[in-house]
């Protein structure tokens, strides 16, 4: 079935990032701190581009109690959703439910423990900005994967203008990426995942064993909901956004790698003079729109298995921004 909706992108959204908490000290020291079709409903009385969804009886009635015996757990999963008229609600202790690294770890001293979740969702999400709103921060968790370990792509990490660097904090300027490079090590697993200080077990980028728990190969897979009501899908995704019958691909961002870093930019570490390659910071992306798949919050809206009509949706995607840096509706 076919869906003509089309959102208009905008100028690119400035990124206000700081997620992981963790470790202290210079780069070398460790981090971080029954389901029924839902209609669509479009609302276009104004010219804000005010678009309404409906996610009610989808994936409403999950629950999950496993022991996982990952020698890095050794500790039960336990998740449940449930919906009523208006909203979409989460408990869960944040444990995963598949196979994970070794934690601690040279670069991870965190402790895998049990979290307190209890979070609610709009089962009516809408298109509330064009750009995009920015997420970040202590508690600013910009999803939750069905399992109920949360996504948390950003981290504490730091350089300043110098090239003092800290995985845990600091002064500098430029955000330090978990993912896609190799200077700045943060200790994530098969993953792209690792342990707050807290003990919180967290997504920067595609949760694999999770994925392959799910089973489904190559196929569209549901992994979770974002704090906007919005549902989260994995690295795949039809090739026609309308059109249910397409092929399946990979998604690819919109996000490039800048031809030159801004200025200021640390060219090498203050510690070890070690090249910082482009790629390592938050700052060394742009968005480029229609280089990809997806838009400038890494989604797009068109048909899904679980929404036939039509619905936005996040993806994770094996490149920055991995997942998004922001949300397209309110939360």
């Amino acid at each position: 079935m076919k869906v003509n909706i089309v959102l208009p992108l905008s100028i690119l959204l400035a990124l206000v990032l700081s997620g992981c908490s963790g470790g202290s000290g210079d780069s070398n020291s460790t981090l971080d701190s029954s389901e029924n079709q839902s209609p669509v409903e479009i609302n276009s009385s104004s010219n804000s581009p005010a678009v309404t969804y409906s996610t009610n009886n989808i994936l409403c009635a999950l629950s999950e109690l496993t022991f996982n015996n990952d020698e890095s757990v050794n500790a039960n999963s336990s998740y449940s959703w449930s919906c009523n008229t208006q909203n979409r609600m989460l408990t869960g202790n944040g444990i995963p439910n598949h196979e994970v690294g070794t934690f601690p770890n040279t670069n991870n001293p965190n402790t895998i423990s049990v979290q307190t979740i209890n979070e609610n969702f709009t089962n009516s999400p809408g298109i509330s900005s064009e750009t995009g709103i920015a997420v970040g921060g202590p508690g600013g968790v910009i999803a939750y994967a069905l399992n109920s370990v949360k996504f948390d792509p950003a981290t504490a990490g730091r350089c300043d203008n110098s090239g003092r660097c800290s995985l845990a904090g600091g002064s500098g300027a430029w955000n330090i990426e978990a993912l896609g490079h190799d200077t700045f090590d943060f200790g994530d697993d098969m993953n792209h995942a690792h342990v707050q200080p807290n003990g919180a077990y967290h997504y920067h980028g595609i949760p694999e064993r999770f994925l392959e728990k799910l089973g489904k190969g190559r196929e569209m897979t549901l992994v979770g909901w974002a704090a906007d009501g919005f549902p989260v899908y994995a690295r795949y995704a039809y090739t026609d956004s309308n059109d249910s019958g397409s092929l399946i691909k990979v998604m690819n961002s919109s996000w490039q790698i800048k031809s030159q870093g801004d200025a200021g930019r640390p060219a090498t570490k203050n510690s070890d003079n070690q090249i910082i390659p482009m790629g390592a910071f938050t700052q060394d992306y742009e968005y480029k729109e229609g280089s990809g798949d997806l838009d400038q919050c890494n989604g797009r809206v068109g048909v899904t298995p679980e929404f036939p009509e039509g619905i936005y949706y996040y993806m994770v995607t094996d490149s920055f921004p991995y997942f998004s840096r922001c949300l397209k509706g309110s939360f």
